[in-house]
């Protein structure tokens, strides 16, 4: 067993605290003076004209009123224009766009710091919605009411004051709300616990309460489908981060509960009631998608249509509804395929879609229910850049955009392998780049049954792969690549075999002669930054280099920080012995060691982060310095846990991890 140690950095737990925002400005202006110089500066540069191209795609949603929507950053809006245009003017090489929103100029005229966070449009009439912005990219967010015909914010309309809140249209004059009411309306993880319908005109605080969750659920959230025919209200309970208890809410104020498994994903679209199991019930396996009809459902009725059933090498990627149909995306050793799937009684129709190429991706990115079967769909690879496509169930599937190649991938591949876990479990990872042993850049996740799929990234293009780096991604345990099994396999007292995963991975590319432990360096963020934590302080020997984003690190105190105590579920909770004897076993902070050699380390985190607590990047740091360990440190002020508010601050922040892991791995390196 591991000793407790004294936690002598907790003053660093201390938001913005004066001396603790003296000791992050000494450690940026170190950082930035021990990576800056000719070479941050290009990889930096080169980074932000990517960032910044007008090239890219300007990926649209739907709305339900036929315009194409999008949110666009460039060099000249670093914070963002929000527009539409028309379907005509969208295939256009240069689309002429209605602005609706320019968050600059927002920022100028206020005089205030915010980030676009999303917005709500009110169905079918599409003339107001709720828009949530957020100062310097935190989570909380102010919620602002606004008039789509006349381009301004509604005097007296729906305003929320700064807090983690949800909102939901149900007429023009009521609301859904979910906010901060006051004392005993947040739940211990920082999330609403009540909700209310709000009425146009009236107070706040007069919202007429509709549900209550209790203290320690993480949240909960109530919302209206306005579809003509089926115009219904459901409000969900989240128990935990994968557990939930559903409701209809009936006109009367009844509520009707779905009784489904509380691990389970529903969704309802007209008469259909569609159920994503993350665990066995009756029949069906863990990693299903049944269908069934609603109304009879409610009613106790159980015969339900299988949709998809995993097998060993399968899971459920995604699934979107058009008006009459259903887009399935499913993956195979993390390998996309799509079909669509027509209801009927008692058999459903299915047909294949469009495939993308064998090492790509391919995804829904929007579909528009309130009007047709139409959808757009996107495919990428790690060296095929990013298209958009549009298309009709039953109809050809066009290319609408197609992003330029923004680095040269001539002589580089994409193959993909398997390594073998401690356990035997075949873990696969692709590798990216020129077949040439040298410096190699592996990622990992691990968690939430996140599934990592292919992406285009032209920051790690050019910043790595153009430099004759190899970039490696990793699907491990804990992830969704493979189904529930695949994250079930590595959630709480069985965290380990994630972390066995990503280094049997590391273990492989060395086997495999295309990297060496000096030449390989790792990067992850979030959890996949507790993740890095864990690869340094247990397994330094792989490694040449570490560089851990946002990062979980104190497993210890962290349902004590933020948003923590929403993750138990995930992770475990210290404060029950039984579970703190396991994280004891791998939290990165309680097991920082004197005399043991560790690979250097780059931390980097933002003080705007509100839902992973940047203390555990301080303390990581303050404690691997108190040992002796070679250790960098930025904290962006911006970013929220994004780590980045514009693009002028994620290229500084890809330039400064992309810059360390070359320096401390790139020919003449060493630690």
């Amino acid at each position: 067993m591991h000793e407790e140690i004294d936690d002598n950095y907790l003053w660093l737990e201390d938001l913005d605290a004066p001396e603790v925002m003296r000791w992050v400005a000494d450690l940026n202006a170190a950082t930035l003076a021990a990576l800056s110089g000719e070479s941050f500066t290009r990889v930096r540069d080169a980074i932000r004209e990517v960032l910044d191209s007008k090239d890219r795609v300007p990926f649209p949603g739907w709305r339900g009123d036929g315009l194409y929507y999008n949110f666009w950053r460039d060099a000249d809006h670093p914070r963002g224009l929000w527009r539409r245009t028309t379907a005509e003017q969208f295939r256009r090489d240069e689309p002429e766009w209605d602005v609706l929103l320019d968050v600059d100029a927002l920022n100028t005229a206020e005089g205030e710091n915010w980030t676009w966070s999303g917005v709500t449009v009110l169905r079918p009439d599409y003339d107001r919605c709720l828009i949530s912005l957020s100062r310097g990219g935190a989570d909380a967010v102010v919620v602002r009411e606004f008039d789509l015909r006349d381009r301004v914010f509604v005097a007296g309309g729906f305003t929320l004051p700064e807090a983690k809140s949800g909102v939901s249209w149900i007429d023009a004059d009521h609301i859904y709300v979910s906010t901060d009411f006051g004392p005993g309306s947040m739940t211990s993880s920082g999330y609403p616990r009540l909700v209310k319908c709000w009425r146009r005109g009236t107070a706040l605080a007069d919202a007429e309460p509709v549900f209550a969750g209790q203290a320690d659920d993480v949240q909960v959230w109530a919302g209206h489908d306005p579809s003509p025919g089926y115009e219904r209200d459901y409000v969900t309970r989240y128990v935990d981060f994968f557990r939930t208890e559903r409701y209809l809410r009936r006109p009367s104020g009844e509520f009707v509960r779905i009784e489904v498994p509380a691990e389970a994903d529903v969704s309802v679209h007209h008469e259909w009631l569609l159920i994503r199991l993350r665990s066995p019930w009756l029949t069906h396996p863990a990693g299903a998608l049944l269908a069934t009809e609603f109304e009879p459902f409610l009613a106790g009725r159980r015969d339900l249509t299988v949709l998809f059933r995993p097998d060993e090498h399968t899971s459920l990627g995604d699934f979107r509804w058009t008006r009459d149909h259903l887009l399935v995306v499913t993956m195979t050793d993390v390998r996309s395929q799509m079909h669509v799937l027509t209801p009927g009684r008692p058999e459903w129709r299915r047909q294949p879609m469009p495939a993308a190429g064998e090492l790509d991706h391919l995804g829904i990115l929007d579909t528009d229910p309130d009007r047709d079967d139409s959808y757009l769909l996107f495919a990428q690879g790690f060296l095929r850049p990013r298209t958009l496509s549009s298309g009709t169930v039953g109809g050809a599937v066009t290319e609408l955009k197609q992003e330029p190649s923004f680095f040269d991938t001539d002589g580089m591949t994409v193959r993909q392998f398997f390594a073998v876990s401690a356990d035997g479990t075949r873990v696969p990872y692709f590798v990216v780049g020129a077949d040439a042993a040298g410096p190699a850049l592996l990622t990992g996740y691990g968690g939430f049954e996140i599934s990592r799929t292919p992406v285009y990234n032209g920051a790690i293009g050019r910043g790595w792969l153009a430099r004759g780096g190899t970039y490696v991604h990793a699907n491990i345990r804990g992830g969704g690549e493979y189904g529930p099994a695949w994250h079930r396999a590595a959630l709480r007292e069985n965290r380990l075999r994630a972390y066995e995963d990503f280094a049997a991975v590391a273990g492989d590319l060395v086997a495999r002669g295309i990297t060496t432990p000096a030449q390989l360096g790792i990067n992850g963020r979030s959890n996949g930054g507790l993740l890095m934590g864990v690869m340094l302080t247990r397994y330094p020997e792989l490694f040449g280099a570490v560089v851990a984003e946002v990062p979980l690190l104190d497993m210890r105190r962290y349902t004590e920080l933020l948003a923590g105590r929403s993750w138990i579920a995930e992770y475990g909770d210290p404060g029950v012995e039984a579970d703190w004897a396991y994280l004891r076993e791998f939290s990165p902070y309680q097991n920082v060691r004197p005399g043991r050699a560790y690979p250097p380390a780059l931390l980097l985190t933002s003080t705007r982060d509100d839902r992973v607590h940047p203390g555990h990047a301080r303390k990581m740091l303050a404690r691997l310095r108190e040992h002796g360990h070679d250790a960098l440190y930025y904290e962006n002020v911006e970013g929220g846990h994004g780590t980045a508010a514009d693009n002028e601050q994620a290229a500084t922040i890809a330039a400064l991890t992309l810059e360390f892991l070359w320096r401390n791995l790139g020919p003449g390196a060493q630690w």
